[in-house]
């Protein structure tokens, strides 16, 4: 089954960026190098990319068959999804684990979400 593990840019989590020496910001993303690197060799991992801040993204909506890109409005959020790990594990407890793995795990939480399954579904 597959799961989503994301990761959240908030408060505490910029707080504890912000808090760490050159050395722990290095070891941070290292981990999550690492972290790739052992979900790969495990056969569970899909997919995983971090993600910019949100000023960079465009919503895209459709008006009268055409397609509109804008750069916002945002809401006013203190919190922007940072990135995912995507994992084909056996079940919800899989996940976790895997999860826990994450360094953002020591700072804040990361929340972990089942994907939809729609490869039986017809069209």
């Amino acid at each position: 089954m597959k799961y989503v593990i994301l990761i959240q840019s908030n408060p505490r989590s910029l707080a504890a960026w912000e808090a760490m020496s050159d050395a722990e910001r290095s070891e941070f993303g290292v981990g999550h190098l690492r972290l790739t690197d052992e979900m790969a060799k495990a056969g569970v991992l899909v997919a995983s990319e971090g993600l910019p801040d949100q000023s960079l993204s465009k919503w895209v909506s459709v008006r009268d068959g055409k397609a509109l890109a804008s750069d916002g409005p945002y809401a006013e959020s203190k919190e922007h999804l940072a990135g995912f790990y995507l994992i084909d594990v056996p079940g919800e407890d899989d996940a976790v684990a895997w999860a826990a793995k994450v360094p953002d795990a020591r700072y804040t939480e990361v929340e972990v979400r089942p994907v939809y399954d729609m490869s039986g579904w017809e069209f």
